[in-house]
């Protein structure tokens, strides 16, 4: 990925969400909030949604794809190994299965009969955020100064994007918290793209999804101690699983004849 592509698409990301969630933070100090003006939602959309946009607007002018069609086919090229869905799958249940058993839950959650409206809700709101940042900036910038680097990279990037949430109620978790929390989710897509190839975006979609839709239904205390926990186990993982990878794909090269 080109370096003015990964630039681009950061900025005009950035300074959307500026204009848009920015602009309702300053509408909330004269009391003009979404309780009371509903049409104040469309704001919160146009910054929501702006990485999928801005991904495309980005790729598109810059050549890196040749209109929609092809880019909604990156986005959602599902062929991949099952055991890349397994993965995502492993990834939930350690990082739900890590706050629940650290900090136990708090009862409640989702009705069963809700889940396809969660799904539809996370989907839009959550996992098409993919679709920038997992197609351009972290994949971009893993190419330019490796895993580690660019899942920390990203992973402030990524928790600046959500800061506005917090200052009009979107967000009720702890302030520093989620950004521990989002780190550690950073490093589980980084390695997702890495192993997973054409079919890591969607993979990308996926797992922040159902992460969403986890968050939602299975509502658990939040506590510093299964936020660490949490985050040492997603890391741990995602280093664990993207080391192996590399060192099979080399000695698998290295093992073909010349």
């Amino acid at each position: 990925m080109k370096t003015k592509v990964i630039v681009q698409f950061t900025l005009l990301t950035l300074g959307i969400t500026l204009l848009t969630w920015g602009g309702l933070v300053m509408f909330a100090q004269f009391g003009i909030a979404t309780d009371n003006h509903p049409w104040l939602f469309a704001l919160i959309m146009l910054g929501g949604l702006s990485p999928t946009y801005v991904s495309y607007l980005v790729l598109k002018r810059n050549g890196e794809v040749s209109g929609f069609k092809e880019w909604l086919k990156n986005v959602f090229y599902v062929r991949a190994k099952m055991n890349r869905y397994l993965f995502v799958t492993l990834f939930i249940v350690l990082f739900m299965g890590t706050n629940i058993a650290v900090s136990g839950m708090t009862g409640g959650g989702q009705p069963l009969h809700l889940l396809p409206v969660g799904l539809a809700m996370s989907f839009v709101a959550g996992g098409l955020e993919e679709a920038g940042w997992r197609y351009i900036l972290q994949p971009g910038l893993d190419q330019k100064i490796g895993f580690v680097l660019s899942s920390l990279v990203t992973g402030v990037i990524w928790w600046a994007w959500h800061i506005p949430l917090f200052f009009i109620g979107f967000l009720a978790f702890d302030f520093w918290m989620y950004a521990v929390m989002v780190m550690g989710m950073t490093f589980f897509y980084g390695a997702i793209i890495r192993i997973s190839g054409r079919a890591g975006v969607f993979l990308s979609v996926l797992a922040h999804t159902l992460t969403n839709v986890a968050l939602g239904g299975l509502p658990f205390y939040e506590t510093w101690a299964g936020t660490i926990t949490a985050f040492v186990v997603m890391v741990s993982v995602s280093a664990i699983t993207v080391f192996v990878y590399e060192r099979r794909k080399k000695h698998l090269a290295m093992s073909m004849p010349k």
